[in-house]
């Protein structure tokens, strides 16, 4: 197979500009019916702009995702003629591939500041990811008629059957998705935007029921309410701005359209050409990432993702990851904010302006220390 990847002259001539989101604990206690996606977009797209120095009339590329309708979401932000205008489906998968769109507007001149902006009213007004509702907003396009009879309506019971081949196959531990939760909760005590705050016990862990063997309530995402905003611009022009600029060294995406519940292999075959193609590309080595945002719909997806990216041998993430070795002070800090199961499940999207905060040495009392490049990774179910 022939990969296409990312040519070197691109590499950090995009940067994070400006990044704002709003207070996902806050929107987690005070639920508003009432409360839109727009209203969610407007307040971290606000944020985000003071953030960076920059103002409305200097953005002149816009990307939703989430929100209703983009034309609405313009509107409302006061953005009336953007020359780079695009809006993605709300699947978590996509929070990466808009970050690639608008860098990609940027590298050839379609636009010069594109504003990504994500605001989700999923909590407060009941969206259920699963059943007939798969992804919160409709029903699933592909697969669900197919796999509904067997029990195979929601994403959990997709990964809970991946991880029980990973045990069949590499005697893994359940003990090592409780690691993850844990590390994840420990996180985000340090987060004060963060939902859920309350560091718990192995034991406490191991004492909540399960949601689709072998996954328990504390593997699962939180849905909530929350928005959040990304900007982008060129390298040159963000070294001008408010903030020193953070910069887009490589990105690669790959894709295994296999079966949608089980990838006998892990997505490996995908992960593993991503590794190699990012990691060259930005002439570093897995040693010198900093830290790692992982997307943690379900916690599996971090052994997963660490194994496929080359981390770890092959099936050897759940003795690879410990508590020392993923905390913020261990070899791989991962998910600093406290991530989706406990921060708030963004899909993706505040993940990586947690990235962008690290590396500005923003993060506060959870800030990695010494680090010069992050890694932000996505590995999803695509039906």
């Amino acid at each position: 197979m022939t990969r296409h990847a990312l040519k070197k002259d691109f590499s950090d001539k995009i940067a994070f500009a400006g990044v704002g989101t709003t207070d996902f604990g806050a929107m987690y206690r005070d639920l508003d019916p009432e409360r839109s996606g727009y209203q969610l977009g407007l307040t971290a797209f606000k944020q985000a702009l003071d953030d960076c120095g920059l103002t409305r009339d200097d953005v002149d590329g816009l990307l939703t995702s989430r929100v209703e309708d983009l034309t609405r979401m313009s509107e409302i932000l006061g953005i009336r003629h953007p020359r780079f205008v695009s809006t993605l489906p709300g699947g978590g998968r996509y929070s990466g591939l808009g970050i690639e769109y608008a860098a990609m507007a940027i590298y050839s001149g379609l636009a010069n500041v594109v504003a990504l902006i994500y605001g989700n009213n999923g909590r407060s007004v009941g969206a259920r990811y699963g059943g007939e509702d798969v992804e919160g907003g409709g029903p699933e396009p592909t697969g669900a008629n197919y796999n509904a009879p067997y029990g195979m309506t929601s994403p959990g019971g997709q990964w809970a059957h991946m991880f029980r081949r990973h045990q069949d196959l590499y005697g893994t531990k359940e003990e090592v998705l409780g690691t993850i939760s844990m590390n994840n909760r420990k996180n985000a005590s340090l987060n004060p935007i963060a939902v859920m705050r309350e560091p718990f016990t192995m034991e406490q862990y191991l004492g909540t029921r399960y949601i689709a063997e072998p996954l328990r309530l504390l593997d699962y995402c939180l849905i909530n309410d929350g928005g959040v905003c990304i900007i982008l611009t060129s390298a040159e022009r963000a070294r001008d701005l408010k903030k020193p600029p953070v910069y887009l060294t490589a990105t690669q995406a790959g894709a295994d359209l296999g079966p949608q519940y089980l990838s006998p292999e892990f997505y490996r075959t995908a992960l593993g050409g991503i590794g190699d193609d990012i990691f060259g590309v930005a002439g570093i080595d897995r040693k010198d990432i900093g830290f790692a945002q992982i997307y943690d719909n379900f916690t599996p997806t971090v052994l997963m993702s660490l194994e496929g990216l080359g981390f770890c041998g092959e099936g050897e993430s759940g003795d690879w990851v410990t508590p020392e070795r993923i905390a913020l002070d261990g070899e791989l800090p991962v998910n600093t904010s406290g991530g989706h199961t406990s921060e708030s499940y963004m899909q993706g999207w505040a993940t990586q302006v947690e990235a962008v905060r690290q590396l500005r040495g923003e993060a506060g009392e959870r800030q990695v220390a010494d680090v010069d490049h992050g890694l932000y990774v996505c590995t999803r179910l695509c039906a």
